[in-house]
Formats: structure tokens, C-alpha cells, sequence
């Protein structure tokens, strides 16, 4: 029953994660990429003229900060692993912005289940 809240909290935060994104202009290529070892939660294209780019996000979503904030879960093997598969996703897919970028998104919820504090960290790793 665990299990299952936490991925329930996972993909609330995941699907405001992408509202946030398309308001901004985001394109949205291609949600929970698997790897091997490696999950990208969101791949997207920003939209910028001056630094078009294919973006991939990683998605932290908590009911409260008890353990830490969300982004402190992003540790230095999640970041090799999320570049591993950034390069991995580009090479077959080269029709998308060649410019690579690894984003987060810190999304808590309170305990009715609305966001309460939202960031996005643009250029993590």
C-alpha cells in the first residue's frame, strides 16, 4: 500500500512538472524514459532562441521536508546515470536539439495533496 502512495505522489508531481514545462513553452518529447539502470522522468525541448536545447529532467516529489528537501535524493551516481542516458537518447535521436541539458524539479505537497513549494534548477550536472 506504500509502494503504491509513493508513485501516486511520484506522478502528481510528474504531471505538474509537465504543466509548469508546457506553460513555459516546453515541448514535451517523452515521459519515464528507462535505461538499464536509468530513468529520465521528463524529456523536453526548451524553447529558448538563444539556447535551444534537449532537456531532461529528473522529478522529486515529497509530502514534506522531515527527510531533507526533495533535491538532496539527486546524489552524484543518479547524475551519472541521468547523463549516461541523455547521451544514450540523443545518439538515436538526432533530429532533436544537439545542446543537452539535466534539469530538477522540486515539487512538495501538502497533505491535501496541493503543491505547496515548487523549484526548478535549471543545469544540475
Amino acid at each position: 500500500m506504500v509502494l503504491g502512495y509513493r508513485k501516486q505522489i511520484g506522478q502528481k508531481g510528474e504531471d505538474a512538472a509537465c504543466t509548469y514545462l508546457r506553460k513555459k513553452g516546453y515541448k514535451i518529447v517523452e515521459r519515464n524514459f528507462r535505461l538499464r539502470n536509468a530513468e529520465v522522468d521528463i524529456i523536453a525541448i526548451d524553447p529558448s532562441k538563444k539556447n535551444r536545447s534537449t532537456v531532461f529532467i529528473e522529478v522529486k516529489s515529497r509530502t514534506s521536508k522531515n527527510y531533507g528537501s526533495p533535491l538532496e535524493a539527486i546524489g552524484y551516481y543518479k547524475l551519472q546515470a541521468l547523463n549516461r542516458a541523455a547521451i544514450y537518447y540523443q545518439s538515436f535521436h538526432p533530429e532533436l536539439p544537439q545542446l543537452l541539458r539535466l534539469d530538477a524539479i522540486s515539487i512538495i505537497l501538502n497533505e491535501n495533496g496541493h503543491i505547496s513549494a515548487f523549484d526548478h534548477i535549471e543545469n544540475i550536472g
